[in-house]
């Protein structure tokens, strides 16, 4: 099988569910949003959140797909930087549970921390300190490492970096690898729109919501679609209650959103939705097939905390997503 590569930062999540927003106004943290702190910002965020209770989870946008891939048995791989410290034992003990063929350079500083607030609707808010993931650079990739894969996907939150971004889509397009992008973040997307537009231009599969594609275009999500698949060879958009919708040339497909019982927390929705599309479409599958896999993972993600569905929930998912 077609095999994919994950380009991102290697956090991990310390989660933590808040019964009102309160919290995210006294740390000036938008709802909903993902904010890059600094040392002292995030010694107050650990501060505040030393008083509740935290679930540890290793985390990153693009580490989410990838374990999400591994759970499915796709054999990925990962690059990332983290320290020799609790956190970047932990998260190293976890690809290697999983199964994940991860590359993690040893960095200096401490491993990166996602502190995700999840709010009662399930919403989540990041206040994201990089440490070591911050000192990945283009320096840092070599073409061996993209060997034995068909896929990288690069997750929209390093985007800040234009020369590892830049570097890592050149090596994958003398590799023959397709890229993969993931728009992050609106308010990443808004920051960043110039490069955005430079990147995809050289994206074979761009991954966005509809505040990434409206940040992006302008538009609302069926005319975004458009817009992004006329610079890029797929283009999808996730419509949340809505379900999805993808582009490939004349091709279009749609389809409705899984039900779920109750939304806990959307953290990884779309980094779970991004495994199962990649999956069938390394398998040639059609869009519609490609987005039914998408929203099948992003459903069951988001009815737990964090990114642990049970073994019974993955034994369940596997039965539908591979009888393709």
């Amino acid at each position: 099988m077609k095999r994919v590569l994950g380009l991102g930062n290697a956090l991990v999540d310390a989660l933590v569910q808040v019964s009102n927003d309160n919290i995210l106004s006294e740390l000036s943290l938008p709802k909903g949003s993902m904010q890059l702190i600094d040392t002292e910002r995030y010694a107050e965020v650990c501060q505040r959140m030393a008083t509740m209770p935290v679930k540890r989870a290793t985390g990153g946008s693009a580490c989410n797909t990838v374990l999400a891939l591994a759970h499915l048995d796709a054999h990925p791989g990962l690059i990332g930087r983290v320290a020799d410290d609790d956190n970047g034992r932990f998260f190293a003990d976890n690809c290697r549970r999983y199964g994940i063929n991860a590359i993690l350079l040893p960095d200096s500083l401490s491993t990166g921390v996602a502190s995700t607030f999840i709010s009662a609707d399930g919403q989540r808010t990041f206040a994201t300190y990089l440490g070591a993931a911050a000192n990945l650079t283009a320096d840092d990739l070599r073409p061996e490492l993209l060997e034995g894969y068909d896929y990288l996907y690069i997750e929209g939150y390093l985007v800040q970096n234009h020369d590892l971004i830049a570097r890592a889509v050149e090596l994958a397009k003398r590799g023959g690898l397709q890229v993969c992008l993931d728009l992050a973040s609106y308010n990443i997307v808004e920051a960043e729109r110039d490069f955005f537009g430079y990147l995809l231009e050289r994206t074979d599969i761009v991954f966005a919501n509809e505040e990434e594609a409206r940040a992006f275009t302008g538009l609302e999500a069926r005319e975004a679609l458009d817009k992004l698949a006329a610079l890029c060879p797929v283009a999808v958009v996730k419509t949340g209650r809505d379900g999805s919708m993808a582009r490939c040339g004349e091709d279009f497909a749609t389809i409705g959103a899984e039900p779920v019982t109750q939304v806990v927390d959307t953290t990884a929705a779309g980094d779970f939705f991004a495994a199962g599309f990649l999956y069938r479409h390394a398998l040639g599958l059609p869009l519609r097939d490609c987005l039914e896999a998408g929203g099948l993972l992003a459903a069951a993600v988001i009815q737990v905390v964090g990114t642990e569905v049970p073994e019974s929930g993955w034994e369940a998912l596997r039965t539908r997503i591979l009888k393709k």
